[in-house]
């Protein structure tokens, strides 16, 4: 597990925005597909979840739930509920990125109190790691044994209920601390059920290199340089690497590459000449060129977003050319 915890250590979560309901009656709130992942827990009275596969299953008070890739998916009192954008609009603002919204019937006895949140990983949304977690993850399931966890599940439950000063901004926190979790659990527990990329990374030798790539993007990596460090030939490096990982070492440099300057250009504003320089490429039109392929779109389509807040994930320990060719893998 050393390639892939090396690798996760520094992993982290950028708190976008958070929000407390408290809702009764009926009601449903839909949750359209976005690039930051969504989080939410539960307590008071339970609700219902349509998943991103359609499939609806409830949620009891204590649920906590992360949908890693911002899949649609719905909330309600229960199913069939004609369901509604959040009326974000209507919430009342407590601190910068923190806001409450009140929706209750005056007869009813019993709340649904939600505390939901989206976050955003500092990895791109392309990265394998990203890619390959399920769409949606359940605190419950992965969590069974952790001795912490009902406690702070607890400490969740109590402060949607109170109305305290800064209850908000401490559930924020929790709620860092809670899909931290959530995601430490399933590489710990879940993601061994995974194929492809993950058996690449815990493979003695190729994991290193896997490691190694991840760790200097910029670096101009040649197939030679990457056998090197196998310790075997070109040939049959090339060969492991494709049946392991499902790619050629090539596209595979080029796309961990594309997913950094993603980063670069979209999260931290760089300019695309510096990225592609940066990179390797010897020119902004051959960058655009590889960029566009393996994306889809343009680097110029990139918008630059503030920066927030990072949220440490505590992960186990011990864990170009003048052409459109991919720079140095020749």
């Amino acid at each position: 597990m050393d390639a892939l915890t090396d690798m996760l250590r520094g992993l982290r979560l950028d708190g976008v925005d958070y929000g407390r309901c408290r809702l009764s009656g009926e009601w449903s709130f839909h949750y359209p597909a976005q690039a930051h992942a969504y989080f939410h827990f539960v307590a008071g009275r339970g609700c219902w979840l349509q998943e991103p596969d359609g499939t609806w299953s409830e949620l009891t008070a204590g649920d906590a739930i992360l949908v890693p890739r911002g899949a649609a998916h719905t909330l309600a009192s229960a199913p069939g509920v004609t369901p509604r954008a959040f009326p974000r609009r209507e919430c009342l603002a407590i601190c910068e990125s923190v806001f409450d919204y009140t929706a209750t019937d005056v007869d009813s006895d019993e709340e649904t109190l939600l505390f939901c949140g989206s976050m955003r990983f500092n990895l791109d949304g392309l990265h394998p790691l990203l890619k390959l977690m399920p769409d949606l993850m359940r605190a419950r399931e992965l969590m069974v044994s952790e001795p912490a966890i009902p406690h702070l599940l607890q400490a969740m439950v109590s402060e949607c209920a109170m109305s305290r000063v800064g209850a908000s901004g401490i559930l924020a926190r929790l709620a860092d601390v809670m899909a931290a979790q959530i995601i430490r659990s399933w590489v710990e527990v879940g993601c061994h059920l995974s194929k492809g990329w993950l058996t690449a990374l815990r493979d003695p030798q190729l994991g290193q290199v896997l490691a190694a790539i991840h760790a200097e993007p910029e670096r101009d990596w040649t197939v030679a340089d990457l056998a090197d460090r196998m310790g075997v030939s070109r040939s049959g490096f090339a060969a492991k690497f494709t049946a392991l990982v499902g790619t050629t070492p090539a596209r595979y440099v080029t796309e961990i590459r594309i997913h950094q300057a993603r980063q670069w250009i979209g999260r931290d504003g760089m300019r695309i000449s510096e990225a592609a320089h940066r990179l390797g490429y010897d020119s902004e039109a051959s960058f655009s060129r590889a960029f566009k392929r393996i994306t889809g779109t343009a680097p110029g389509r990139l918008k630059s977003a503030p920066r927030q807040r990072s949220s440490p994930l505590p992960l186990p320990p011990g864990e170009a050319s003048g052409s459109s060719a991919e720079p140095g893998m020749t």
